[in-house]
């Protein structure tokens, strides 16, 4: 896919990744790019930004997905990309309550499934249209010291996963970004990014490009930190070894 002349929603645009999205997309000719976040003056502020569109919306509300759909349709036509992008991180190991587990269950997994339940049918009909959900790293691999990242990211490439093979020959395209540490408000609190920054702490406009790639080659997995594929095939190469190398790093990040 070519983003020039496509109508494009990001979720989670007010700052970081979604925000550098936003940017990247209307530098590369979009015809319109519509940015959501729970962030009402920053979504406003980014639109203004980049000429686009602003709405306030609460990712893990089926209606506020549904109602940023229409708002698009209404305002600027049928979306060729939807980016769900927005996502939360809560640290933990086993004290995390029901209520914090419910919470990032619905803004990491349950946003993408009202984006697809909201999207697809349409795209559908038009003959194809392209999501693209962000995931993690930890999706692909773990987290240390968040039960809940680890496993609401974990299910969000699932998802992503099981989309591509129900709908790929129905014209519908799908990648899931799989990034470790970006520099964003979610790592700032963290020395060079924690575990995830094992690897570097990546610039949210390094992470836009490799998006921009992913999107022209259609490869499902976006992996701006490429070591990811190597650490996923050790993982699947052999299971116990990765799990004990895993537990050296927890020793040390824990």
């Amino acid at each position: 896919m070519q983003v020039k002349d496509k109508i494009v929603v990001v979720t989670g645009g007010a700052s970081g990744i979604g925000r550098e999205l936003a940017r990247r997309f209307t530098a590369e000719g979009a015809a319109m790019v519509v940015v959501a976040d729970m962030n009402e003056n920053g979504v406003r502020s980014v639109a203004e930004e980049i000429g686009g569109l602003a709405m306030a919306a609460n990712v893990a509300v089926e209606d506020d997905i549904k109602a940023l759909v229409k708002f698009t349709e209404d305002q600027a036509g049928p979306i060729d990309l939807f980016c769900s992008n927005a996502g939360i991180a809560v640290h933990g190991d086993l004290e995390n309550s029901n209520e914090e587990w419910q919470r990032v269950w619905d803004v990491n997994l349950m946003s993408h499934v009202y984006a697809a339940r909201a999207v697809v049918p349409g795209m559908i009909e038009r003959g194809g249209g392209y999501l693209l959900n962000t995931a993690s790293a930890a999706g692909l691999l773990s987290q240390i010291g968040s039960s809940t990242y680890s496993a609401t990211k974990h299910a969000a490439v699932g998802f992503a996963e099981w989309l591509s093979i129900t709908y790929g020959k129905r014209g519908i395209k799908v990648s899931v970004l799989c990034p470790q540490a970006v520099r964003t408000a979610m790592t700032a609190g963290l020395d060079n990014g924690g575990v995830a920054g094992v690897d570097g702490m990546m610039e949210p406009a390094e992470l836009a490009e490799a998006v921009i790639q992913t999107l022209a080659e259609e490869r499902f997995l976006c992996l701006p930190h490429p070591q990811v594929l190597e650490y996923m095939q050790r993982k699947t190469g052999d299971y116990d070894r990765w799990l004990n190398g895993m537990r050296r790093l927890h020793e040390h990040y824990g």
